[in-house]
């Protein structure tokens, strides 16, 4: 560690001298240590010249790697002495629900639990738990993830949705065949994925109790490669999307978007999922305890 220690301190000053007056050490002592290194390593790590010294690749290759992990080091030794003080939880979850329901609601946690820090994984790929990529997840599925501990957090619906603008032109929406009368706002779901709720799988159910829908009825319209896209077009009345009740419930409950008809499909459950025996097992209760309070 001292040889560590004083390698970081000569590669940031690129000076053995600076490096000794900030570990009040002597040069020499400096030069020791890292000396002591590169037999380690078998390699030089610095090119030792009259006036400065300059990285060799050996050096330029490890300084940052020692940089950030003293720092990390020093990170947990305050965070084991301050005991939970400024503790981090990582959470993983798609972006759609972090963006439209998990960030709307951090301010409430800050005030609940402003001892613990929250970094917020967005993404659509799944984040495999077990190496320490992430601490939880909320992952959107038919069933709950096998081989972790997991919770349901909710279940949602896909309903036809608009912004009410969008229908003050009189044309009025009574079945599903008069929804041809607008643009379709379409999500890309994976092909794979048989209960993905698609406009296409939505207007299959409605063909059962309105024969006038056609089979290109949902072909016009805008197609986005991101949920979240999606729904921002419908918001701001850019055609009519079916989108996730949970996803837009603020919206729903201001009246920035209104339901067409009380015609939906099923959707996925968000699970709260973590590995068994998680070693900040106390993190992550805090956290379940209070999503579970603001829903």
């Amino acid at each position: 560690m001292s040889a560590l220690r004083a390698f970081e301190a000569a590669a940031r000053h690129l000076s053995f001298k600076a490096a000794a007056a900030e570990l009040s050490l002597t040069p020499t002592a400096i030069s020791h240590q890292v000396r002591a290194l590169e037999q380690i390593l078998g390699r030089p790590l610095f090119r030792r010249r009259p006036r400065a010294l300059i990285l060799t690749e050996a050096g330029t290759t490890l300084f940052p790697v020692v940089r950030n992990g003293l720092d990390a080091f020093a990170e947990a030794m305050t965070a084991v002495r301050d005991g939970i003080a400024r503790q981090r939880l990582r959470v993983t979850t798609t972006n759609a629900f972090a963006a439209r329901w998990l960030v709307p609601r951090l301010p409430q946690w800050r005030a609940a639990r402003p001892e613990i820090v929250l970094e917020v994984i967005g993404t659509d790929a799944v984040v495999d738990l077990a190496p320490g990529n992430a601490d939880v997840a909320i992952r959107y599925a038919l069933a709950a993830p096998v081989g972790l501990t997991t919770t349901e957090l909710l279940r949602d619906r896909f309903w036809p949705m608009a912004n009410p603008k969008l229908l003050a032109d009189g044309n009025p929406i009574s079945r599903p065949s008069d929804l041809a009368k607008y643009p379709f706002i379409h999500a890309l779901w994976s092909d794979t994925n048989k209960h993905a709720p698609t406009w296409q799988r939505w207007l299959t159910m409605a063909r059962r109790i309105d024969a006038a829908i056609s089979a290109d009825m949902a072909a016009n319209g805008l197609t986005f490669s991101e949920e979240l896209h999606a729904i921002d077009a419908v918001i701001a009345g850019q055609g009519i999307g079916l989108l996730s009740n949970v996803l837009v419930a603020s919206e729903l409950a201001s009246g920035a978007l209104v339901k067409l008809l009380d015609l939906s499909l099923p959707g996925l459950g968000f699970y709260l999922a973590y590995t068994p025996y998680h070693p900040r097992q106390t993190l992550i209760d805090a956290f379940t305890e209070w999503i579970f309070t603001v829903q």
